[in-house]
């Protein structure tokens, strides 16, 4: 997977490491209802920088002004540690910081969480903070608006911002294709979207935003790469299809897709994992 900077760092002295990044485009306003935005210029505006990971503030299609922020970023960036295959947490306490960067990549504040709303690595690679601040508190204070979740799955050849708030770099490419499953070590991730080659993602850029450019929409989280060749293993994922064929990409990056998200989600940003439509992994 692609491994928070710190953990990438010290893997790059094992002489392994990965990651992928992230992108933003801009944001819709608030009062957040529209839930498509128009065609925009990809700026930082909306993400944030963790102490070793990329991420963004976001809503859902349906999230209202006086809702408390989330901010997403993946799973195996959760500060309490990797969970493992099978494993899913949620409501779990939280006071993490972020730094919230402006369109241009500048700091502007810091925002904090009040608890892990979801987060796993099994199907997917996620994890939701819900942040001590709504979104109307944020835009007053700061003027920055959420990045709003597709609810729609994405389509090959999609072009695609990836915004990292880590390294406050952005990268431009397009959706590849999808892989029925991706394996990486012990944990396996469903329907991953593979990037084209010009999203040559760093180790701190692990859940970075993924940008529809034709839409502003968010519709992925990034998470892992292929940095060796090797097979399936820590860091060097392998492609597998639906007759269980294996095959191996070096140099590519992929991303786990966020329209299962919002199914998951009634009024208030409140998660319910029991709503109909909603597939994501349980407790």
């Amino acid at each position: 997977m692609q491994k928070p900077l710190l953990g990438a760092l010290a893997a790059l002295l094992l002489g392994s490491a990965s990651a992928l990044a992230g992108a933003v485009p801009a944001q819709a306003a608030v009062p957040v209802r529209s839930t498509v935005a128009p065609a925009a210029t990809v700026s930082f505006a909306g993400t944030v920088a963790l102490s070793d990971c990329s991420g963004s503030v976001v809503r859902m299609p349906d999230s209202v002004a006086t809702d408390p922020a989330l901010v997403l970023t993946n799973g195996h960036c959760l500060e309490t540690g990797m969970p493992d295959p099978g494993q899913v947490i949620t409501d779990q306490p939280s006071s993490r910081s972020f730094t919230l960067l402006s369109a241009s990549g500048g700091r502007l504040g810091t925002l904090r969480a009040s608890k892990v709303v979801y987060a796993t690595m099994t199907n997917t690679d996620v994890t939701l903070y819900q942040l001590t601040s709504s979104y109307a508190a944020i835009q007053q204070r700061y003027g920055i608006s959420p990045l709003t979740i597709s609810p729609d799955h994405p389509t090959v050849g999609e072009p695609i911002e990836v915004v990292s708030g880590y390294w406050r770099t952005t990268y431009s490419c397009g959706i590849d294709g999808f892989v029925y499953q991706l394996h990486e070590a012990n944990w396996v991730w469903d329907d991953s979207v593979r990037y084209t080659s010009t999203c040559d993602t760093v180790a701190g850029t692990s859940g970075s935003p993924v940008i529809d450019t034709n839409t502003g929409l968010l519709v992925a989280v990034n998470n892992t790469g292929n940095e060796d060749g090797e097979s399936c293993t820590l860091d060097n994922p392998c492609e597998v299809d639906q007759d269980g064929n294996v095959t191996v990409h070096r140099g590519t990056n992929y991303a786990e897709e966020t329209y299962l998200l919002p199914a998951c989600f009634a009024p208030g940003n409140q998660l319910d994992l029991t709503l109909p439509g909603c597939t994501l992994p349980t407790p």
